[in-house]
């Protein structure tokens, strides 16, 4: 019998903070609904789940050190008004990934195309996951992470584009 793949896929939840709902009108609420959603399903696919096994077990990161990954519907802002893309607990084993806001969103469109803007949160959310991963095992060692980060996410994206041309490095 085969033994089964502990998979971060049974881990991941799309997340709100009720409270925050009344911060944001109907519109903006139905556009971060899809936009998580869809990251849900890009951080979801088999292809990039099987990837993150291959670099946990590399990195020796043990995979029930991520208690849950939450898709967060609404974007988080630092005070300095600057956008987050992830955050890690590493205490919790809690791991968040935050959509860019509709502004953003809007102007990336006009400038690049609907399927560009796309392809560009799926790769966003990709790359906040493995960053956020990697704080798992460097805690305190940002520019560590942020080197990892780059390097596992090309490795992921030449992977990729050898099967596909729909791919955009960030």
């Amino acid at each position: 019998m085969l033994e089964e793949k502990p998979s971060l896929s049974n881990k991941m939840r799309i997340s709100v903070d009720q409270e925050k709902l009344g911060n944001f009108s109907r519109n903006h609420v139905k556009f971060y609904l899809k936009y998580s959603s869809f990251v849900f399903r890009a951080l979801k696919k088999p292809s990039f789940q099987k990837f993150l096994h291959w670099m946990l077990k590399k990195e020796r990161i043990e995979e029930h050190t991520v208690n849950v990954v939450h898709v967060k519907v609404l974007p988080l802002r630092r005070e300095n008004g600057k956008g987050i893309a992830g955050n890690c607990d590493t205490t919790r084993g809690r791991i968040r990934i935050y959509p860019k806001t509709v502004k953003f969103c809007r102007i990336f469109t006009q400038k690049f195309g609907r399927n560009t803007l796309l392809v560009y949160a799926g790769n966003r959310a990709r790359a906040a996951l493995i960053h956020e991963l990697l704080h798992l095992k460097y805690t305190e060692d940002e520019k560590t992470v942020r080197e990892l980060a780059k390097s596992y996410f090309c490795i992921f994206t030449r992977k990729r584009s050898s099967q596909s041309s729909h791919v955009l490095c960030i």
